[in-house]
């Protein structure tokens, strides 16, 4: 399986997070998915707890977003799903702009010729481009981005202050 390269120096350039993101770039999909930790540590409902001042908050989410890391790449991985098949337009549009690329791709640039019609690859992209346009924009992907964002940011940063930190972690903490 060939490994996936996201351009995030257009993204890190001009909000200044070179560093940012160096890890995310340098590991593949299995690798970043290897350290789940276990559902049972995950939703271990004897370590919740009410933060006692927003410092106690700090410390629990600069923790506890980089333990469970991975889980919480995999709860964005399942609200993004839950949004996708929610919003069946949107899934629509995704498909078949995909799907049409993937197939005008297919013809590397010889037209397309159905018997009764002659098209070239520049016709075709702007068909696709005519149709997925206006399916787009009545597929609301912006609400459906926003609400991504807010229901990741509300479950995520939720967790990551209401779970405490490990014994293990806070003996080393204080042995300082």
């Amino acid at each position: 399986m060939a490994r996936i390269n996201i351009p995030l120096d257009a993204l890190t350039s001009r909000l200044n997070l070179q560093g940012r993101f160096d890890s995310v770039r340098s590991q593949s999909i299995a690798n970043r998915f290897a350290n789940l930790k276990p559902i049972s540590e995950f939703l271990d409902l004897k370590r919740l707890s009410k933060p006692k001042d927003f410092g106690d908050v700090q410390n629990r989410v600069n923790y506890n977003l980089s333990y469970f890391s991975s889980n919480y790449a995999a709860v964005f991985l399942m609200l993004s799903i839950y949004s996708l098949l929610t919003n069946l337009t949107l899934l629509f549009v995704i498909v078949l702009v995909v799907g049409g690329m993937f197939g005008i791709g297919k013809l590397g640039g010889r037209d397309l010729d159905v018997g009764f019609a002659r098209a070239t690859t520049s016709q075709l992209y702007t068909g696709l481009f005519v149709i997925a346009v206006p399916l787009g924009l009545w597929a609301s992907p912006i609400q459906t981005v926003l609400w991504l964002i807010g229901a990741s940011g509300v479950t995520i940063l939720g967790h990551a202050s209401f779970m405490e930190k490990d014994v293990a972690a806070s003996f080393s903490e204080e042995a300082v």
